[in-house]
């Protein structure tokens, strides 16, 4: 069996939605993150290779846990990360989480309910966000924020790819009640264009994406670390710029992702706006003590 990274999709972490690693993150915790990255890449790609099956699958999937784990090293992305949690004192702990998602991904074809969904999103969504709190030293009473982000995140990125999952790989993440409430089948993801049916309930599920991330506002004002504010800032900014477009657009025939520009451009100003914010409450307690010294 060659090594599970020969499978990859060629996608890198430049070409997600969201920063990963951005400059903005210190240096010292850019190459643990990205390691966790390309281990987490290459299992996704596993789950989704196309003329792979479940058991070869399964199998790969195994195989970088024990790369990870350090029982063997023939997946250079397991082994690299194992020497790099090794050297911090990390757990792999949100790294096998992610393996159980993807190994669900390879069996489970449907989701029930919202409820199902972020059941699917506790293993597949919020291991990467309290991995890089844990990464900052940051405290676990950040983790229910973070993990509210996260599954507004994965679901983001189902709503825009629902159609591909359908068509490509039978897959379908939206909860199948909230499909019958509105009386349409997962049939009609395959279609060229959602009918009103379809387009009404993916509406109704971003609307409840959106309420996700309400819940997890008050992250970058609970983090210690400033950069990391800064980077989940921006986050949240370019979350909510494509959860607005989901709510008005039809991604079976529109263009629900933004372009690099558009995304540079809103992620910045989310992060300059957690500067700002910032340096306000700096200067604000500056004076405050200054005045009370006079």
């Amino acid at each position: 069996m060659t090594a599970s990274a020969a499978l990859r999709s060629g996608k890198g972490h430049r070409d997600e939605n969201f920063p990963v690693a951005s400059l903005l993150i210190e240096r010292r915790h850019r190459p643990i993150i990205l390691a966790f990255y390309n281990f987490v890449r290459v299992a996704d790609d596993i789950a989704d290779h196309s003329s792979l099956g479940p058991d070869d699958k399964l199998a790969r999937l195994d195989r970088l846990e024990a790369s990870l784990l350090g029982k063997q090293r023939d997946e250079p992305e397991g082994t690299a990360l194992c020497e790099a949690l090794r050297e911090r004192g990390l757990s792999p702990q949100h790294a096998q989480d992610l393996l159980r998602a993807f190994r669900q991904d390879v069996v489970k074809l449907r989701y029930d309910d919202w409820s199902d969904l972020i059941g699917y999103c506790t293993y597949s969504a919020m291991p990467v966000g309290r991995f890089v709190l844990d990464v900052h030293g940051e405290a676990k009473s950040t983790w229910p924020a973070s993990d509210a982000l996260c599954a507004a995140l994965q679901i983001i990125n189902h709503l825009q790819d629902c159609a591909a999952d359908y068509r490509n790989l039978n897959r379908v993440y939206l909860p199948l009640d909230a499909l019958a409430d509105h009386g349409v089948g997962v049939e009609a993801l395959g279609e060229a264009r959602a009918s009103p049916a379809l387009l009404a309930c993916l509406h109704d599920l971003a609307g409840r994406t959106a309420v996700l991330l309400d819940q997890s506002r008050t992250l970058p004002e609970i983090v210690a670390d400033t950069r990391l504010a800064m980077e989940i800032s921006a986050i949240e900014t370019l979350a909510g710029r494509l959860v607005a477009l989901l709510r008005i657009r039809d991604p079976l025939a529109e263009r629900v992702h933004l372009t690099k520009p558009a995304a540079l451009v809103t992620g910045a100003a989310g992060a300059a706006a957690r500067l700002l914010r910032v340096l306000f409450r700096r200067a604000s307690h500056f004076y405050r003590s200054l005045a009370q010294e006079y």
